[in-house]
């Protein structure tokens, strides 16, 4: 059982979901406490969010995971929850050449990397994610308390992570891993 859900992307979200990423790349929003991106959850809902999405945010190979969102976008007031995630690795890049040497592990173009990096203070946390599909999808009422700009968002209820399959294979999910710490190491947060 889980209550806490991460704010994403939809597009992102989808690309979690399908197993096409598994990493999350976070500055951190108007709204977070301290002004800081923290790691609040080790475990959470993916909250996908079409408020600052946009179609020139993702490289153009992610157009069509951006249209299938769209198309499973709820219907206004609402939200859907369907997949969860664990961070198995936080590292915080300080280096913007670093930070773009990840594109092939992501969907965000060069150029929304480059404003999230330089947002405030130089650099970005990349969240090393495991993606697991719930077996059953939740619609809850998107209430006034999930909005802003803030990255978590306690559900008014605990959802059920039973049966919940990975969307990536162990070993994929290790190489995905193996890759971040080569690249990043030196950047990880105990």
């Amino acid at each position: 059982m889980l209550q806490h859900a991460f704010k994403e992307w939809a597009v992102i979200c989808q690309a979690l979901a399908e197993g096409k990423q598994a990493l999350i790349l976070r500055k951190g929003g108007i709204d977070e406490t301290g002004g800081e991106f923290a790691v609040e959850q080790n475990r959470f809902w993916l909250f996908p969010t079409y408020t600052h999405q946009q179609r020139d945010g993702v490289r153009a190979e992610a157009l069509s995971y951006l249209e299938t969102s769209e198309h499973k976008r709820p219907t206004p007031g609402k939200v859907r929850l369907s997949h969860w995630c664990e961070f198995a690795g936080v590292y915080h890049v300080r280096d913007l050449t670093l930070a773009l040497l990840l594109a092939h592990l992501h969907y965000w173009s060069d150029e929304t990397i480059q404003k999230r990096f330089a947002y405030r203070e130089p650099g970005l946390f990349v969240l090393v994610t495991r993606v697991y599909r719930a077996t059953t999808e939740t619609i809850l009422d998107d209430t006034p308390h999930y909005q802003g700009c803030k990255s978590w968002v306690r559900l008014e209820k605990q959802l059920p992570t039973e049966g919940s399959t990975p969307v990536l294979s162990d070993k994929d999910f290790r190489d995905v891993q193996l890759q971040l710490d080569i690249l990043l190491r030196p950047t990880a947060l105990a």
